[in-house]
């Protein structure tokens, strides 16, 4: 299975970050998870939320920030990798130097209902 990244249009989630779903099961077939890139503009910061039954693994490819992480706060950069367990409440921002980019994947897969803003 394949997915050209050109032909991935980018959509907004309820924690406000841009998303481009690289592969998910509604769309793509495959079963169990899903990889998305986010990018958060500079500047800006992602809602706190938290995912009631998705396990989430963030990877940093470009910019730096800061994450927020239950009750933890450090700074993310390039090759960055952090795993976030269910219903632990997460949020990201990036420097104002230029946007952060990371890969989101999901186990289960991300649904809208399984986010919850706080």
């Amino acid at each position: 299975m394949r997915q050209p990244y050109a032909s991935v249009d980018p959509y907004r989630t309820a924690d406000r970050s841009l998303i481009r779903e690289l592969m998910h099961p509604a769309i793509h077939g495959n079963r169990r998870q899903s990889l998305a890139e986010a990018t958060v503009a500079a500047g800006a910061t992602t809602l706190l939320h938290r995912h009631l039954l998705s396990e989430e693994i963030y990877h940093v490819t470009a910019g730096e920030g800061e994450m927020v992480l239950g009750a933890e706060s450090f700074a993310i950069g390039p090759g960055d990798t952090i795993c976030i367990a269910p219903r632990t409440p997460h949020r990201v921002s990036a420097s104002i130097s230029g946007p952060l980019v990371l890969l989101c994947c999901c186990s289960p897969a991300y649904a809208h209902d399984d986010t919850e803003l706080l």
